[in-house]
Protein backbone atom coordinates (compact mmCIF):
# COMPACT_ATOMS: atom_id res chain seq x y z
CA UNK A 1 0.00 0.00 0.00
CA UNK A 2 2.61 2.28 0.94
CA UNK A 3 4.72 1.29 -2.43
CA UNK A 4 1.09 2.27 -4.39
CA UNK A 5 0.71 5.83 -2.48
CA UNK A 6 4.64 6.45 -3.21
CA UNK A 7 3.46 5.89 -7.10
CA UNK A 8 0.91 8.11 -7.19
CA UNK A 9 2.81 11.19 -5.56
CA UNK A 10 5.95 11.09 -7.97
CA UNK A 11 3.37 10.37 -10.88
CA UNK A 12 1.56 13.23 -9.40
CA UNK A 13 4.94 15.99 -9.53
CA UNK A 14 6.03 14.16 -12.90
CA UNK A 15 2.70 15.23 -14.51
CA UNK A 16 3.43 18.51 -12.64
CA UNK A 17 6.43 19.01 -13.94
CA UNK A 18 5.89 18.45 -17.33
CA UNK A 19 3.14 20.44 -17.28
CA UNK A 20 5.43 23.38 -16.14
CA UNK A 21 7.96 22.67 -18.91
CA UNK A 22 5.68 22.97 -21.92
CA UNK A 23 3.96 26.04 -20.16
CA UNK A 24 6.99 27.83 -19.92
CA UNK A 25 8.31 26.64 -23.18
CA UNK A 26 5.06 27.73 -25.16
CA UNK A 27 5.66 31.12 -23.09
CA UNK A 28 9.02 31.61 -24.00
CA UNK A 29 7.77 30.66 -27.70
CA UNK A 30 5.71 33.71 -27.72
CA UNK A 31 8.15 36.20 -26.10
CA UNK A 32 10.62 35.43 -29.02
CA UNK A 33 8.46 34.96 -31.37
CA UNK A 34 7.62 39.16 -30.79
CA UNK A 35 10.43 40.29 -29.89
CA UNK A 36 10.17 43.05 -31.81
CA UNK A 37 6.45 43.99 -30.69
CA UNK A 38 7.57 43.99 -27.35
CA UNK A 39 11.33 45.97 -27.07
CA UNK A 40 8.92 48.79 -29.34
CA UNK A 41 6.69 48.41 -26.16
CA UNK A 42 8.97 48.53 -23.74
CA UNK A 43 10.66 52.37 -25.21
CA UNK A 44 7.04 53.51 -25.77
CA UNK A 45 3.88 53.90 -23.80
CA UNK A 46 1.98 51.00 -25.45
CA UNK A 47 2.19 48.50 -27.62
CA UNK A 48 2.02 48.91 -31.55
CA UNK A 49 -1.09 46.81 -32.50
CA UNK A 50 -0.81 47.20 -35.96
CA UNK A 51 2.51 45.21 -35.66
CA UNK A 52 0.63 42.48 -34.20
CA UNK A 53 -2.11 39.85 -35.68
CA UNK A 54 -5.84 39.74 -33.94
CA UNK A 55 -4.67 35.48 -32.69
CA UNK A 56 -1.03 36.87 -31.56
CA UNK A 57 -2.60 39.92 -29.48
CA UNK A 58 -4.82 37.57 -27.44
CA UNK A 59 -1.93 35.07 -26.96
CA UNK A 60 0.14 37.26 -25.41
CA UNK A 61 -3.18 38.45 -22.99
CA UNK A 62 -3.89 35.03 -22.27
CA UNK A 63 0.03 34.23 -21.29
CA UNK A 64 0.04 37.84 -19.21
CA UNK A 65 2.67 39.07 -21.19
CA UNK A 66 0.42 41.80 -22.11
CA UNK A 67 -2.75 43.07 -20.37
CA UNK A 68 -4.52 46.42 -20.77
CA UNK A 69 -5.42 48.53 -17.39
CA UNK A 70 -9.36 49.29 -18.29
CA UNK A 71 -11.14 49.71 -21.48
CA UNK A 72 -9.86 53.61 -22.14
CA UNK A 73 -6.23 52.64 -22.06
CA UNK A 74 -4.37 51.12 -25.00
CA UNK A 75 -2.61 47.68 -24.23
CA UNK A 76 0.76 47.95 -22.43
CA UNK A 77 3.22 45.54 -21.31
CA UNK A 78 3.01 43.37 -18.19
CA UNK A 79 5.02 44.77 -15.43
CA UNK A 80 7.08 41.48 -14.45
CA UNK A 81 8.10 41.83 -18.25
CA UNK A 82 9.50 45.50 -18.24
CA UNK A 83 10.99 44.54 -15.36
CA UNK A 84 12.68 41.07 -16.70
CA UNK A 85 13.79 43.25 -20.00
CA UNK A 86 15.05 46.35 -17.74
CA UNK A 87 16.90 43.27 -15.88
CA UNK A 88 18.75 41.65 -18.96
CA UNK A 89 19.48 45.39 -20.48
CA UNK A 90 20.74 46.52 -16.95
CA UNK A 91 18.29 49.88 -17.71
CA UNK A 92 18.92 51.32 -14.16
CA UNK A 93 16.22 54.26 -14.84
CA UNK A 94 13.56 51.57 -15.05
CA UNK A 95 14.73 48.74 -13.38
CA UNK A 96 13.15 48.46 -9.24
CA UNK A 97 15.11 46.92 -6.88
CA UNK A 98 12.83 47.38 -4.15
CA UNK A 99 9.07 46.40 -5.45
CA UNK A 100 7.33 47.64 -2.64
CA UNK A 101 4.61 50.55 -3.07
CA UNK A 102 6.30 52.89 -0.35
CA UNK A 103 9.13 53.38 -2.81
CA UNK A 104 6.85 53.39 -5.91
CA UNK A 105 5.10 56.22 -4.01
CA UNK A 106 8.36 57.98 -3.54
CA UNK A 107 9.79 57.41 -6.69
CA UNK A 108 6.43 59.28 -8.46
CA UNK A 109 6.74 61.97 -6.08
CA UNK A 110 10.17 62.91 -7.42
CA UNK A 111 8.71 62.49 -11.33
CA UNK A 112 5.70 64.64 -10.30
CA UNK A 113 8.63 67.79 -9.42
CA UNK A 114 10.99 66.98 -12.03
CA UNK A 115 7.68 67.09 -14.44
CA UNK A 116 6.94 70.50 -12.71
CA UNK A 117 10.64 71.97 -12.65
CA UNK A 118 10.69 70.75 -16.46
CA UNK A 119 7.41 72.42 -16.89
CA UNK A 120 8.37 75.74 -15.61
CA UNK A 121 11.32 75.70 -17.48
CA UNK A 122 9.77 75.14 -20.90
CA UNK A 123 11.89 71.41 -21.61
CA UNK A 124 8.81 70.13 -23.69
CA UNK A 125 11.22 67.22 -24.58
CA UNK A 126 11.97 66.55 -20.68
CA UNK A 127 8.34 67.16 -20.08
CA UNK A 128 6.71 63.99 -22.11
CA UNK A 129 9.75 62.10 -20.83
CA UNK A 130 8.82 62.25 -17.00
CA UNK A 131 5.07 62.00 -18.27
CA UNK A 132 5.73 58.86 -19.71
CA UNK A 133 7.72 57.88 -17.07
CA UNK A 134 4.75 58.41 -14.58
CA UNK A 135 2.48 56.64 -16.66
CA UNK A 136 4.60 53.41 -16.16
CA UNK A 137 5.06 53.98 -12.62
CA UNK A 138 1.07 54.02 -12.29
CA UNK A 139 0.66 51.07 -14.62
CA UNK A 140 3.38 49.10 -12.59
CA UNK A 141 2.15 49.86 -9.31
CA UNK A 142 -1.40 48.38 -10.28
CA UNK A 143 -0.43 46.23 -12.18
CA UNK A 144 1.48 44.46 -9.23
CA UNK A 145 -1.98 44.83 -7.08
CA UNK A 146 -3.45 42.82 -10.04
CA UNK A 147 -0.87 40.01 -10.32
CA UNK A 148 -1.19 39.50 -6.72
CA UNK A 149 -4.89 39.68 -6.54
CA UNK A 150 -4.85 37.24 -9.75
CA UNK A 151 -2.34 35.07 -7.51
CA UNK A 152 -4.77 34.81 -4.69
CA UNK A 153 -7.33 33.59 -7.36
CA UNK A 154 -4.89 31.18 -8.60
CA UNK A 155 -4.48 29.61 -5.40
CA UNK A 156 -7.77 29.69 -4.41
CA UNK A 157 -8.54 27.62 -7.42
CA UNK A 158 -5.47 25.74 -7.52
CA UNK A 159 -3.32 25.42 -4.51
CA UNK A 160 -6.15 24.53 -2.25
CA UNK A 161 -7.33 21.63 -4.71
CA UNK A 162 -3.64 19.98 -4.65
CA UNK A 163 -3.25 20.19 -0.86
CA UNK A 164 -4.95 16.77 0.47
CA UNK A 165 -4.27 17.51 4.29
CA UNK A 166 -7.17 19.67 5.55
CA UNK A 167 -4.56 21.60 8.34
CA UNK A 168 -2.64 22.15 5.19
CA UNK A 169 -5.49 24.00 3.54
CA UNK A 170 -5.77 26.04 6.78
CA UNK A 171 -2.53 26.99 6.96
CA UNK A 172 -2.72 27.89 2.93
CA UNK A 173 -5.60 29.92 3.86
CA UNK A 174 -4.42 31.87 6.53
CA UNK A 175 -0.91 32.55 4.81
CA UNK A 176 -3.66 34.04 1.52
CA UNK A 177 -5.19 36.08 4.58
CA UNK A 178 -1.95 37.37 5.67
CA UNK A 179 -1.36 38.05 1.86
CA UNK A 180 -4.24 40.15 1.60
CA UNK A 181 -3.71 42.06 4.95
CA UNK A 182 0.01 43.12 3.28
CA UNK A 183 -1.86 44.34 0.13
CA UNK A 184 -4.80 46.13 1.95
CA UNK A 185 -1.58 47.82 4.04
CA UNK A 186 0.04 49.20 0.58
CA UNK A 187 -3.43 50.30 -0.55
CA UNK A 188 -3.52 52.18 2.77
CA UNK A 189 -0.16 54.07 1.74
CA UNK A 190 -2.04 56.05 -1.19
CA UNK A 191 -2.76 59.60 0.50
CA UNK A 192 -5.25 60.92 -2.54
CA UNK A 193 -5.34 64.01 -0.34
CA UNK A 194 -1.58 64.12 -0.52
CA UNK A 195 -1.38 63.53 -4.54
CA UNK A 196 -4.35 66.65 -5.03
CA UNK A 197 -2.06 68.88 -3.24
CA UNK A 198 1.19 67.51 -5.28
CA UNK A 199 -0.39 67.58 -8.62
CA UNK A 200 -1.97 70.92 -8.09
CA UNK A 201 -3.90 72.14 -11.10
CA UNK A 202 -2.25 70.23 -13.87
CA UNK A 203 -4.96 68.53 -15.73
CA UNK A 204 -2.44 65.69 -17.21
CA UNK A 205 -1.28 64.66 -13.60
CA UNK A 206 -4.98 65.28 -12.11
CA UNK A 207 -5.86 62.55 -14.72
CA UNK A 208 -3.31 60.29 -14.25
CA UNK A 209 -2.68 60.38 -10.53
CA UNK A 210 -6.43 61.03 -8.97
CA UNK A 211 -9.15 59.97 -11.50
CA UNK A 212 -7.63 57.06 -13.18
CA UNK A 213 -5.72 55.85 -10.25
CA UNK A 214 -8.59 56.43 -7.75
CA UNK A 215 -10.63 54.03 -10.09
CA UNK A 216 -8.38 51.31 -10.67
CA UNK A 217 -7.38 51.13 -6.86
CA UNK A 218 -11.41 51.05 -6.08
CA UNK A 219 -11.11 47.84 -8.61
CA UNK A 220 -8.64 46.49 -6.87
CA UNK A 221 -10.52 47.15 -3.33
CA UNK A 222 -13.48 45.34 -4.77
CA UNK A 223 -11.14 42.27 -5.76
CA UNK A 224 -9.63 42.15 -2.58
CA UNK A 225 -12.98 41.94 -0.72
CA UNK A 226 -14.14 38.88 -3.13
CA UNK A 227 -11.18 37.23 -2.26
CA UNK A 228 -11.39 37.82 1.13
CA UNK A 229 -15.22 36.24 1.49
CA UNK A 230 -14.10 33.46 -0.65
CA UNK A 231 -11.08 32.49 1.99
CA UNK A 232 -13.43 33.14 4.93
CA UNK A 233 -16.40 30.77 3.25
CA UNK A 234 -13.33 28.01 2.63
CA UNK A 235 -12.17 28.79 6.00
CA UNK A 236 -15.67 28.13 7.43
CA UNK A 237 -16.11 24.73 5.38
CA UNK A 238 -12.94 23.83 6.71
CA UNK A 239 -12.94 24.29 10.07
CA UNK A 240 -16.31 21.91 9.81
CA UNK A 241 -14.77 19.45 8.26
CA UNK A 242 -11.66 19.86 10.70
CA UNK A 243 -14.65 19.40 13.36
CA UNK A 244 -16.19 16.11 11.64
CA UNK A 245 -12.48 14.31 11.14
CA UNK A 246 -12.01 14.88 14.59
CA UNK A 247 -15.57 13.31 15.76
CA UNK A 248 -15.04 10.32 13.64
CA UNK A 249 -11.12 10.13 14.36
CA UNK A 250 -11.86 10.36 17.83
CA UNK A 251 -14.80 7.66 17.56
CA UNK A 252 -12.11 5.29 15.54
CA UNK A 253 -9.35 5.62 18.42
CA UNK A 254 -11.97 4.77 20.74
CA UNK A 255 -13.43 1.36 18.76
CA UNK A 256 -9.77 0.67 18.38
CA UNK A 257 -9.49 0.72 22.35
CA UNK A 258 -13.15 -1.12 22.97
CA UNK A 259 -13.57 -3.38 20.32
CA UNK A 260 -16.57 -5.09 21.83
CA UNK A 261 -18.62 -1.71 22.34
CA UNK A 262 -21.84 -1.80 21.39
CA UNK A 263 -24.50 1.43 21.60
CA UNK A 264 -27.34 0.72 23.74
CA UNK A 265 -31.04 1.42 22.76
CA UNK A 266 -31.68 4.66 24.22
CA UNK A 267 -35.37 4.49 23.83
CA UNK A 268 -35.88 1.70 25.75
CA UNK A 269 -33.86 3.57 28.69
CA UNK A 270 -35.03 5.72 31.59
CA UNK A 271 -32.09 7.89 32.18
CA UNK A 272 -31.92 9.20 28.80
CA UNK A 273 -27.93 11.11 28.25
CA UNK A 274 -28.39 15.07 28.30
CA UNK A 275 -25.97 15.23 24.65
CA UNK A 276 -28.97 12.49 23.43
CA UNK A 277 -31.94 13.75 24.97
CA UNK A 278 -31.86 17.33 22.75
CA UNK A 279 -35.11 17.26 21.29
CA UNK A 280 -37.27 20.10 21.75
CA UNK A 281 -41.16 19.78 23.10
CA UNK A 282 -43.47 19.87 19.83
CA UNK A 283 -46.53 22.21 20.13
CA UNK A 284 -49.16 20.41 19.27
CA UNK A 285 -51.69 22.82 16.89
CA UNK A 286 -55.25 23.07 17.14
CA UNK A 287 -58.01 24.50 15.12
CA UNK A 288 -62.33 24.60 15.17
CA UNK A 289 -64.24 21.97 12.29
CA UNK A 290 -66.84 24.40 11.49
CA UNK A 291 -67.97 21.93 9.27
CA UNK A 292 -69.01 19.39 11.81
CA UNK A 293 -72.01 19.32 12.95
CA UNK A 294 -71.64 17.87 16.38
CA UNK A 295 -69.17 20.96 17.62
CA UNK A 296 -70.95 23.37 16.48
CA UNK A 297 -73.04 23.51 19.81
CA UNK A 298 -69.60 23.76 21.99
CA UNK A 299 -68.66 26.51 19.56
CA UNK A 300 -71.27 28.50 20.51
CA UNK A 301 -70.77 27.82 23.95
CA UNK A 302 -67.38 28.80 23.90
CA UNK A 303 -68.09 32.17 21.65
CA UNK A 304 -70.53 33.40 24.44
CA UNK A 305 -68.41 32.58 27.14
CA UNK A 306 -65.87 35.34 25.18
CA UNK A 307 -65.55 38.63 27.28
CA UNK A 308 -67.07 41.20 25.66
CA UNK A 309 -64.74 44.65 25.16
CA UNK A 310 -66.26 47.76 26.48
CA UNK A 311 -66.35 51.36 24.43
CA UNK A 312 -66.91 54.52 26.64
CA UNK A 313 -69.36 56.33 24.91
CA UNK A 314 -69.15 60.09 24.23
CA UNK A 315 -71.79 62.63 23.99
CA UNK A 316 -72.09 64.66 21.12
CA UNK A 317 -71.74 67.92 23.12
CA UNK A 318 -68.32 66.70 24.15
CA UNK A 319 -67.07 66.51 21.13
CA UNK A 320 -64.18 68.90 20.12
CA UNK A 321 -64.48 70.67 17.08
CA UNK A 322 -62.24 69.78 14.27
CA UNK A 323 -58.92 71.57 13.78
CA UNK A 324 -58.13 72.92 10.32
CA UNK A 325 -55.22 71.09 8.60
CA UNK A 326 -52.13 72.43 8.04
CA UNK A 327 -52.14 72.37 4.27
CA UNK A 328 -55.56 74.69 4.21
CA UNK A 329 -53.70 76.94 6.04
CA UNK A 330 -51.19 77.27 3.27
CA UNK A 331 -53.43 77.30 1.23
CA UNK A 332 -55.02 80.77 2.91
CA UNK A 333 -51.82 82.38 3.38
CA UNK A 334 -50.59 81.82 -0.52
CA UNK A 335 -54.50 83.08 -1.47
CA UNK A 336 -53.79 86.19 0.81
CA UNK A 337 -50.49 86.71 -0.86
CA UNK A 338 -51.37 86.73 -4.39
CA UNK A 339 -54.57 89.00 -3.54
CA UNK A 340 -52.25 91.58 -2.06
CA UNK A 341 -49.58 91.48 -5.03
CA UNK A 342 -53.10 91.89 -7.53
CA UNK A 343 -53.49 95.06 -5.32
CA UNK A 344 -49.99 96.29 -5.82
CA UNK A 345 -50.38 95.68 -9.56
CA UNK A 346 -53.86 97.42 -9.56
CA UNK A 347 -51.85 100.68 -7.48
CA UNK A 348 -49.35 100.81 -10.08
CA UNK A 349 -51.92 101.19 -13.36
CA UNK A 350 -53.54 103.66 -10.88
CA UNK A 351 -50.37 105.78 -11.32
CA UNK A 352 -51.24 108.84 -13.03
CA UNK A 353 -48.23 109.29 -14.86
CA UNK A 354 -47.29 105.58 -15.49
CA UNK A 355 -43.96 106.14 -13.40
CA UNK A 356 -42.21 103.12 -11.87
CA UNK A 357 -42.99 101.63 -8.16
CA UNK A 358 -41.03 99.75 -6.35
CA UNK A 359 -42.29 96.81 -5.00
CA UNK A 360 -40.44 96.86 -1.90
CA UNK A 361 -41.20 100.88 -1.06
CA UNK A 362 -44.88 99.92 -1.68
CA UNK A 363 -44.48 96.70 0.92
CA UNK A 364 -42.67 99.21 3.61
CA UNK A 365 -45.22 101.71 2.96
CA UNK A 366 -48.49 99.20 3.34
CA UNK A 367 -49.41 97.63 6.71
CA UNK A 368 -48.45 93.93 4.94
CA UNK A 369 -46.11 92.13 7.01
CA UNK A 370 -44.87 89.63 4.41
CA UNK A 371 -40.74 88.83 4.26
CA UNK A 372 -38.96 90.89 1.42
CA UNK A 373 -37.80 87.29 -0.68
CA UNK A 374 -41.31 86.30 -0.16
CA UNK A 375 -43.18 89.23 -1.70
CA UNK A 376 -40.34 90.08 -4.33
CA UNK A 377 -40.51 85.73 -5.94
CA UNK A 378 -44.38 86.40 -5.63
CA UNK A 379 -44.65 89.97 -7.67
CA UNK A 380 -42.25 87.89 -10.14
CA UNK A 381 -44.46 85.04 -10.39
CA UNK A 382 -47.57 87.09 -10.83
CA UNK A 383 -45.41 89.00 -13.72
CA UNK A 384 -44.81 85.94 -15.68
CA UNK A 385 -48.36 84.02 -14.92
CA UNK A 386 -49.87 87.04 -16.86
CA UNK A 387 -50.65 86.43 -20.83
CA UNK A 388 -48.81 87.49 -23.37
CA UNK A 389 -51.01 90.79 -24.35
CA UNK A 390 -51.07 91.34 -20.73
CA UNK A 391 -47.45 91.52 -19.96
CA UNK A 392 -46.61 94.12 -22.90
CA UNK A 393 -49.06 96.44 -21.01
CA UNK A 394 -46.01 96.28 -17.83
CA UNK A 395 -42.63 96.90 -17.80
CA UNK A 396 -40.85 94.48 -14.65
CA UNK A 397 -37.19 96.13 -13.93
CA UNK A 398 -35.28 93.96 -11.59
CA UNK A 399 -32.18 95.73 -9.56
CA UNK A 400 -30.02 92.91 -9.82
CA UNK A 401 -25.63 92.57 -9.31
CA UNK A 402 -23.42 89.47 -9.27
CA UNK A 403 -22.59 87.28 -6.39
CA UNK A 404 -19.10 87.82 -6.76
CA UNK A 405 -15.87 87.99 -9.49
CA UNK A 406 -15.67 83.93 -9.28
CA UNK A 407 -19.44 83.48 -8.94
CA UNK A 408 -21.99 84.63 -11.99
CA UNK A 409 -25.09 84.12 -9.79
CA UNK A 410 -27.16 87.35 -9.96
CA UNK A 411 -28.69 88.45 -7.28
CA UNK A 412 -32.36 90.56 -7.09
CA UNK A 413 -32.21 92.94 -4.78
CA UNK A 414 -35.31 94.97 -5.15
CA UNK A 415 -38.38 95.06 -8.53
CA UNK A 416 -39.87 98.19 -10.16
CA UNK A 417 -43.18 97.88 -12.27
CA UNK A 418 -44.63 100.57 -14.35
CA UNK A 419 -47.13 100.62 -17.15
CA UNK A 420 -45.14 100.55 -20.83
CA UNK A 421 -48.95 101.85 -22.72
CA UNK A 422 -51.91 103.79 -21.22
CA UNK A 423 -54.77 101.81 -20.30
Amino acid sequence: MNKSVSLSVNNSASELESRLVKTGSERLALLGKHADVLMQAYTRDEVPLESLSDSGLRKLLAARILWRPDEQSGVKLAPKVRELIAEMLADETRRHVNADVAETLELIRALVHSYREARSRGEHWRLEQQLMRLRQEVDDLNGRFADAIDSLWQRLNSDFGFVSQLNDKIRENDRAQKQIARLLDGLALIDFDELIELVGSDGSLRKLLISQLQQQLSNHYTGLREVQRRLIELMARFRKQQARSRLISGMAAFMREHPGFVPGNYARRSDVPTLVNQAAPLSAAAAPALDRNLDSQALAELLHQLPQPRHTTQSVEAAAPAQAQQTSIAAARQQALKQDVEHFYLSVIDQPQAEPVSALAYLQESPLEWPDEIWLFQVIAEYQSLPRNDQRAFQLKQQESQASRFNHLRLIHDVELQLAVPV
